[in-house]
């Protein structure tokens, strides 16, 4: 494990005298299926695979999770040796944000869509830490997982428009049996409050039987969706909208292609969810 920006550094630049090819896995540990997933096709699509654990500081806001969000980095070391990752970088928030750091990333438009509403300042954390990142590992490949959607459209548009060479990579949703899609913070859900987040993937596949079944209708969608989610004891709505899956602006026709994206509230724990309409 390194843990010294120096040190990264030296790693990468071992493994350009090589001519080794670099996939990268982005995360903040808690791992899970899904983060292993990531893994696994970078191994298949390159040389050596960097993974990097940070609960980044700057992409919570006041009265968020930040010191409460699950660090479990022996098991994801465990995981990700078993998975075949050739680097965990580990670094400290004063290593990645030294005093006198100042810099912020605005992707303007798309950080104030859907999460951004609720989470003023969020977007602006993932796009500093995912750039400095991005240039201390240098990847061929760097890989990303659909369930945080509006973040892979946010890194995708920061890439481009500032040229960052690098490939994105966005990987398929990871379920449980029952649906729900994993996340590091589903380990705060009682067993009673599992059961009702399930409403956040049976409201969207209610989105998708609908537009299959010939409804286009936005409103009504959405109508229907809130009353599968509204019927969760614990279940409160943050947002449900069907977007433009480029410029995340709300669609009144639903279409194949286009997003549904859900933020609901189960107890105290905000989940994310997500389709891609076919």
């Amino acid at each position: 494990m390194i843990t010294a920006i120096r040190d990264i550094k030296q790693k990468i630049k071992d493994f350009r005298t090589n001519s080794l090819t670099i996939g990268f896995v982005p995360t903040m540990g808690a791992l899970h299926e899904g983060h292993l997933s990531l893994v696994h096709q970078a191994k298949k699509e390159n040389d050596r695979v960097v993974v990097s654990i940070f609960v980044n500081p700057l992409q919570f806001g006041r009265n968020e999770d930040f010191s409460k969000y699950p660090r479990t980095l022996e098991r994801d070391c465990e995981l990700l040796s078993g998975v075949g990752a050739d680097v965990v970088f580990q670094p400290e928030p004063s290593e990645m944000y030294p005093p006198g750091f100042c810099t912020t990333v605005a992707v303007e438009r798309l950080e104030e869509k859907l999460c951004g509403k609720s989470r003023p300042g969020h977007f602006r954390g993932v796009a500093v830490v995912v750039l400095k990142l991005l240039h201390l590992v240098s990847p061929d490949i760097a890989y990303f997982g659909q369930k945080d959607f509006q973040q892979t459209v946010v890194i995708k548009r920061m890439v481009s428009d500032l040229c960052v060479d690098v490939a994105i990579k966005v990987l398929p949703i990871i379920r449980d049996a029952r649906g729900l899609a994993l996340s590091s913070r589903n380990a705060y859900l009682s067993e009673t409050e599992k059961v009702d987040a399930l409403c956040l993937y049976q409201s969207l596949t209610k989105a998708q039987s609908m537009v299959k079944s010939g409804v286009f209708n936005a409103r009504k969608i959405i109508m229907e969706m809130e009353k599968i989610i509204c019927a969760g004891r614990s279940a409160s709505i943050d947002y449900i909208s069907i977007v433009h899956p480029e410029t995340l602006e709300d669609t009144p026709e639903a279409r194949s292609g286009n997003v549904v994206a859900v933020a609901v509230r189960i107890g105290k724990t905000r989940l994310i969810d997500n389709i891609i309409l076919s």
